[in-house]
């Protein structure tokens, strides 16, 4: 994030995964449910294109592209 200038919106990102992975890097599902956890990332990408470039819609796609190649 730092190398495209979004550096202290990381923090932010970083506490909305916290606990989403597994020392392992899979996804725990048992914590918290995967439609939940991309809703929850696409709001604060939401955010930070608000605050980045006055544009949130920049992001729109987001929820739909994960949802339709990572759900399975």
């Amino acid at each position: 994030m730092r190398q495209v200038g979004l550096g202290r919106q990381f923090r932010k990102l970083a506490s909305q995964l916290d606990g989403a992975f597994r020392a392992d890097g899979v996804f725990a599902h048992d914590r918290l449910r995967f439609v939940d956890f991309v809703d929850d990332v696409e709001e604060l990408l939401e955010e930070v294109a608000w605050q980045e470039w006055g544009n949130k819609e920049v992001v729109d796609g987001f929820e739909e592209y994960m949802l339709r190649h990572c759900s399975g």
